[in-house]
């Protein structure tokens, strides 16, 4: 429309019309291919919409878990009882900028535990703590257990060190 681009996926779920946004969704994430190449509309659709998980939590809540399950491929073939899995979350950690993305942050908001529970927030979750925020947990732990060390010796035992106050050094005065 003129020199405005709209997105037909937006437009549809600005419209109320969420069976073709779901259709549109499905399309964009079903994985094709022909004798040359594989066809996966994942990352045009990340790269046209980054905020998509934001724009379904608040407006389109039911179209989300379309969004999440059309980014599992599951294999038809079963090995060993085991069936092969890829999950497609690089654009759900990381922006188009290389920084964090939001889409955890979203999808706490929205205060759906089903989506919550599904497989792809889970898994991206889990990345992010164990490869991130893990580490910064554990040092500010740490750091609570060294002031806490520093604390129960400064109150609790140096002062009994000696009976008579007076007869202190002036290191262990400047310890306490």
């Amino acid at each position: 429309v003129g020199t405005q681009s709209i997105s037909p996926l937006y437009w549809a779920i600005e419209s109320g019309s969420l069976n073709t946004a779901k259709a549109m969704l499905e399309d964009l994430l079903v994985i094709r291919a022909d004798r040359d190449n594989y066809y996966y509309g994942c990352d045009q659709l990340f790269e046209r919409h980054p905020e998509i998980i934001h724009k379904l939590n608040s407006d389109a809540p039911n179209l989300l878990r379309t969004l999440l399950d059309g980014l599992v491929w599951r294999s038809r073939l079963i090995l060993q009882g085991e069936r092969r899995v890829n999950y497609y979350v690089k654009h759900l950690v990381q922006n188009a900028d290389g920084g964090f993305n939001q889409a955890l942050e979203w999808i706490v908001e929205g205060q759906d535990p089903k989506i919550i529970c599904h497989d792809v927030v889970v898994l991206f979750a889990d990345m992010l703590w164990s490869g991130l925020a893990g580490h910064f947990f554990l040092l500010g732990r740490c750091y609570f257990l060294f002031t806490l060390a520093v604390f129960i010796t400064g109150q609790s035992i140096l002062p009994q060190l000696h009976e008579d106050l007076n007869n202190q050094t002036d290191a262990e005065r400047i310890a306490i």
